[in-house]
């Protein structure tokens, strides 16, 4: 799981492999396989680093190189 805020504040933790894709227009919004939308106050990028941490964390490279 990675921890992500919501645009009050609320810290609040996703699964990155329910990540269908990820919008930035102007706020950057998660659009989960479940069709729901959470919109969270960290950029891009920030959110691309957690993903590829956890991906490296748990070892879900391993199959991908």
């Amino acid at each position: 799981m990675i921890e992500l805020t919501k645009l009050n504040g609320e810290i609040f933790y996703v699964n990155p492999h329910q990540i269908e894709y990820i919008t930035a227009q102007p706020d950057v919004t998660l659009v989960m396989l479940s069709g729901k939308r959470l919109v969270v106050r960290e950029d891009y990028q920030s959110v691309l680093d957690r993903i590829v941490e956890y991906r490296s964390l748990i070892g879900a490279f391993k199959n991908e190189e």
